[in-house]
């Protein structure tokens, strides 16, 4: 026990005791995950990750010739695997730059089809549902097969799809727990006759999207009150400050971790299916890079599971650090970058 602390220390630095004291099973499976890599290095159970060189990202002097400009959509999460990615091109050779404040995913897809950005972390079932007009009781709930689907409609039009995340993110509808517990909400059904008093937030593209207010309608047959558009930024603050009864959230966020405060609403109707990050680019920028790309994409985003996204968005969401350094983090802790 107490090497792991020494590693949760070495990852995290020196607010790690406030993460533990408020998420205690999100930092243990992150600091699992760290002497899970750290043993492996080669040594022994006395590893650390700084003794483990085989997840390292070497540089290629070759890659330099080629700029490969990386973009995301401008929430935490994306933010945060933009830079990830960012920061392991970079130390694998490449010139890199970023343009990590786009909009929506059309504005993110058409960023790409104008060679604005190279390539951005995008999920498949927002890829199957927004760009292909794939009904969402269509999309694929086995992350294999949606990741296929998507990798063949986006090849259609000229873009690669590297191999998704571990983790899977969605939309999800939450509340208050103590609204949940006052209106007797567990399932979405359970809004049936109570919607119409209701006020939703979400974000503005949120009107249109299947997995979201035009699903709700449409599937469960719902109306509310107000649709009341939000920043991604603040899906939590319209509920602390009683803004909104209700507000799509992400499955990822890290204050989903512990169902205390804000309660989730069952999708009974399946209706908002899971989606995987996956980082999608140009095929012209593809073919120029090599394989070092793909490679490196796949390395780093291969320990990107729930628990640790989870954290890496706490750190940014509630413990105000930046992407770039949340990022950095998790690239030096898990031994890709020294």
């Amino acid at each position: 026990m107490r090497a792991a602390r020494m590693t949760i220390a070495m990852v995290f630095g020196s607010s790690t005791g406030t993460v533990l004291r408020r998420r205690g099973g999100v930092a243990a499976a992150v600091a699992a995950l760290v002497v899970g890599v750290a043993s492996c290095g080669g040594g022994g159970g006395s590893s650390t990750v700084a003794d483990a060189p085989v997840n390292l990202i070497h540089s290629n002097p070759a890659n330099a010739k080629t700029t490969i400009t990386v973009g995301s959509k401008n929430f935490s999460e994306e933010l945060i695997l933009g830079e990830v990615y960012a920061q392991a091109l970079k130390a694998a050779g490449y010139k890199v730059k970023t343009r990590l404040d786009l909009g929506s995913e059309k504005v993110a897809l058409k960023a790409i089809q104008d060679g604005q950005i190279s390539g951005y972390p995008e999920y498949t079932s927002t890829a199957l549902g927004s760009f292909f007009h794939v009904p969402a009781s269509q999309i694929p709930s086995n992350a294999t097969q949606a990741y296929n689907e998507a990798k063949a409609d986006l090849a259609s039009e000229g873009i690669v799809a590297f191999p998704p995340t571990p983790f899977a993110d969605a939309n999800a509808v939450g509340t208050l727990a103590s609204t949940a517990r006052r209106l007797g909400l567990r399932d979405i059904s359970d809004l049936t006759g109570k919607s119409r008093s209701l006020v939703l937030a979400g974000s503005p593209e949120c009107r249109v999207r299947i997995d979201c207010l035009a699903g709700l309608e449409k599937s469960y047959g719902l109306r509310f009150k107000q649709f009341k558009p939000v920043a991604i930024g603040r899906r939590y603050a319209v509920l602390d400050n009683r803004e909104a009864s209700l507000s799509i959230l992400f499955t990822s966020d890290a204050q989903l971790a512990s169902l205390t405060k804000y309660t989730i609403l069952t999708d009974d109707k399946a209706l908002i299916p899971p989606g995987n990050a996956m980082f999608i680019a140009s095929k012209n920028i593809v073919d120029r890079a090599g394989p070092d790309l793909g490679t490196t994409v796949a390395k780093v985003q291969g320990n990107l599971t729930l628990p640790v996204i989870q954290e890496l968005n706490y750190r940014v969401d509630i413990g105000k650090q930046t992407p770039a350094a949340v990022a950095h983090q998790y690239l030096k802790a898990l031994g890709y970058v020294q």
